[in-house]
């Protein structure tokens, strides 16, 4: 544990509390994953520099663009070389964000710390050497160690089976280790992963098997066992498969995952798309864990769509540093929640507002109440722009105040769901957050157009701050 303070001089990188994080700088910039990939359009996805400081002139613009030296590799999610988990570490510095490549394998690390407003390709980790020395491929979440090393999971192997994945290991020069999961203890499918020091516990959890969901969604898929439902309980540090949760079809797609803040606390949440369900994990009396639903959107009853109902797919969600309030978006519906969790058995709903979603005014779907009433969500127009998409990533202040929302899932989703994103590209938003009372308000001062971009318009994901963040921070 760190008993330091964020002004230490002592200190590593990052803070040594949560509480303490939510006292650091204002944001200035922000750096988004925007792909190419999949939008018909054979140019290398870049990494954005957008300007978040309000007192700055070119305030709401990306200020630079990165573009990666392949065409094809869809990057997706981003971490950090260093975070608060390496706080006890004056060695260590927050300056590399790693940036896996979910279609072509790829992972790119990036040097944010020579100019942060203009960040510059540090290293290239090819495909070839990860499946030379480990099997795996398809890179999305990436989590930096106390060790120094950096931890990605694979989502299978090189033919896009399931089976194949795993979790990869770079040391802190971002060489290849190997697995970091013991022989033999791979979970069936794999996502995203959270690990909780204190407990000796990470968990991960589950999307599917790439030759599927690359392909897009088909619902025969989730029936065909090609999706996961289950969450994967491991020994920290040292890799052992203890427990397999199987949530059932309450939990179907369970894909984001974060423990509580506070490293002390053993309960969590996964956010299940399928079943548009938040789900709490907890460390049970005899050590074992255990699931319950802690919140579940109800499916809209819809006319003019695939299906005669639609999830509202959860597709992202965080917790601010102070574990009082939780954050997700339902990427078909549209809009963006906020939930108090200071009960985490009893959530509260605390604010909501629409941004999108294939229910909004204009759309040709409409959602049919009880009694046989349509209607349609209210989503504004933000600068004389009319809003497109549904949220999909979100990203929060230190502070708990602005949440920042952009909205590409995955481009051949996209595609399947949203195709007017392919012409128009993504947007990124920032909502006002009333930290007190609770409560969501669009800032009409900021928005970023990624459909005008100087080499078309792009799908923008992913979001970090250069002095870290909620969503990637540990504590141990």
């Amino acid at each position: 544990m760190v008993e330091g303070n964020g002004c230490c001089k002592l200190a590593g990188p990052g803070y040594g509390t949560p509480l303490e994080a939510m006292s650091g700088p204002r944001e200035a910039l922000i750096y988004v994953t925007c792909v190419y990939t999949g939008t018909g359009r054979e140019k290398p996805d870049f990494l954005a520099t957008v300007d978040v400081d309000p007192n700055s002139p070119t305030y709401s613009k990306v200020i630079h663009r990165l573009p990666v030296p392949y065409i094809g590799d869809e990057l997706h999610h981003s971490g950090w070389n260093a975070c608060s988990s390496c706080h006890g570490d004056p060695l260590a510095d927050r300056r590399f964000l790693i940036l896996p490549s979910l279609v072509s394998g790829r992972i790119y690390v990036v040097d944010t710390k020579t100019n942060p407003k203009a960040p510059s390709l540090h290293k290239v980790v090819q495909p070839d050497d990860i499946v030379k020395k480990t099997s795996l491929s398809y890179p999305h979440t990436s989590h930096c160690l106390a060790s120094g090393d950096v931890m990605v999971s694979c989502l299978g192997d090189k033919d896009g089976n399931a089976k194949g994945n795993g979790f990869l290991l770079l040391d802190s020069q971002f060489n290849v280790k190997g697995r970091w999961e013991k022989p033999g203890h791979s979970p069936s499918f794999g996502y995203d992963f959270w690990y909780q020091p204190r407990h000796k516990t990470m968990i991960s959890s589950s999307w599917g098997a790439p030759a599927a969901f690359t392909k897009g969604f088909n619902l025969q898929h989730v029936a065909d066992g090609l999706y996961g439902r289950h969450l994967f309980v491991y020994s920290w540090p040292d890799g052992e498969l203890k427990q397999t949760m199987d949530l059932g079809n309450t939990g179907l797609i369970p894909l984001e995952i974060r423990f509580l803040h506070d490293p002390s606390k053993d309960t969590g949440y996964v956010g299940c798309a399928l079943s548009s369900n938040m789900v709490r994990f907890f460390k049970t009396q005899d050590g074992s864990w255990n699931h319950e639903v802690a919140i579940s959107v109800q499916p809209l009853k819809v006319q003019n769509w695939i299906l005669p109902e639609m999830p509202g797919l959860i597709t992202d969600f965080l917790i601010s540093l102070d574990d009082r309030f939780l954050y997700f978006v339902n990427w078909l519906h549209g809009d963006v929640r906020q939930y108090n969790i200071e009960d985490p058995k009893n959530p509260v709903l605390a604010g909501q507002v629409w941004v999108g979603g294939l229910v909004q005014k204009g759309s040709p779907i409409v959602a049919v109440t009880e009694d046989g009433q349509t209607w349609q969500s209210n989503v504004p127009e933000i600068q004389e722009r009319s809003l497109r998409g549904g949220p999909q990533m979100i990203q929060l202040s230190l502070d708990g105040k602005r949440l920042y929302v952009t909205n590409s899932l995955f481009s051949t989703w996209d595609r399947q769901f949203y195709p007017e994103l392919m012409e128009k590209g993504s947007h990124m938003l920032q909502i006002d957050v009333d930290t007190e009372k609770g409560g969501l308000k669009i800032n009409p001062n900021f928005f970023v157009d990624f459909g005008a971009e100087p080499d078309g318009p792009s799908l923008a994901h992913e979001m970090r701050y250069p002095g870290g963040d909620c969503t990637s921070d540990i504590w141990i």
